[in-house]
């Protein structure tokens, strides 16, 4: 079994999964509003009830804000979290936090070529990505190319004031 949750200011999604040969087979998910919890542990409480017969392998979670030496403050929340203590809490031999569009950047380097859309007709590029998403604050990451594979990077570039002001 493995954990993956997105967690951010507004709402926590948690996510259980069987590893598969075909790949990651969703059990379930539940949303939770992030505010209405002191922190992750009872969300993850919560949702791993009942479920304890069958271990978590490991754990990954996407987080609104930077992620520093497995630690990470919840921009908008004042959650701290750390992954070592979520291992602890829920059982898990590994558990990894990451900015939650660095996670993002991982995922699109698995999309398939149905799961893209064409936004400049005729345009096709090589080079980095930029990945960008509007939800409690403005998300950023960035896919680096080094000329055979893109690499993904976390950026909290959208923390910053960018427009002229007089």
């Amino acid at each position: 079994m493995i954990l993956a949750g997105d967690i951010g200011g507004t709402k926590t999604v948690i996510g259980l999964f069987d590893a598969t040969a075909e790949g990651l087979l969703k059990r379930r998910d539940v949303t939770y509003a992030s505010q209405q919890h002191q922190s992750l542990q009872p969300i993850l409480g919560s949702f791993l009830q009942g479920e304890r017969a069958m271990p978590i392998e490991a754990a990954c979670f996407g987080v609104a804000g930077p992620v520093i030496e497995g630690k990470s403050s919840i921009t908008n929340l004042p959650w701290e979290l750390d992954e070592r203590a979520i291992a602890d809490a829920i059982g898990a031999p590994c558990v990894k936090l990451l900015n939650d569009l660095e996670a993002a950047a991982y995922g699109m380097l698995h999309l398939g070529p149905d799961q893209f859309s064409v936004l400049n007709e005729g345009v096709q590029r090589s080079g980095n990505i930029a990945v960008i998403a509007a939800g409690t604050g403005l998300g950023e990451a960035m896919l680096i190319w080094d000329g055979q594979l893109h690499h993904p990077v976390a950026s909290e570039g959208g923390h910053a004031d960018f427009a002229a002001r007089n």
